[in-house]
């Protein structure tokens, strides 16, 4: 996985989409006084990482339950995300609030093969289709294809 604390991280992640994504999400919790780790993490799975590993990571709850025992596919079971959506063709955005200051942790899961089954699963089902991102930056513009 990558764990992303700066905009300068953004440059580690390989699809221009998500680079662009990420871009505009730092530019959006940034706020005057703030420092990054103050205001929240990005998270980007990665190929063979288990949704344990993710969770462990940001310290949150994406199958495991919050409350109770009753986990992801459990009738009982009820995600505990602010949102998730999907950015169709390219990756899941996932975002938990962690406390009242509103320091969060964003889950993004890239659609490429070797992603954990479950976690895809769980993103299809939850998800709500996203609006296109609009970059505020030209350099930030993703074109199909390059």
């Amino acid at each position: 996985m990558l764990v992303l604390r700066s905009p300068e991280d953004v440059a580690h992640v390989g699809d221009a989409y998500m680079r662009a994504l990420l871009a505009q999400r730092f530019r959006e919790i940034t706020i005057e006084g703030y420092t990054y780790d103050e205001l929240g993490v990005f998270i980007v799975a990665q190929p063979g990482d288990t949704v344990a590993d993710l969770e462990r990571e940001g310290g949150i709850w994406i199958t495991s339950p919050l409350f109770g025992d009753a986990g992801y596919g459990d009738p009982d079971f009820s995600p505990c995300f602010e949102f998730l959506e999907r950015h169709a063709g390219h990756c899941f955005e996932m975002v938990h609030i962690l406390n009242d200051g509103g320091y969060g942790v964003i889950t993004i899961v890239p659609e490429v093969p070797g992603i954990d089954d479950v976690l895809l699963r769980f993103c299809n089902e939850y998800a709500e289709i996203a609006c296109p991102i609009l970059p505020a930056e030209p350099e930030d513009l993703y074109v199909p294809g390059a």
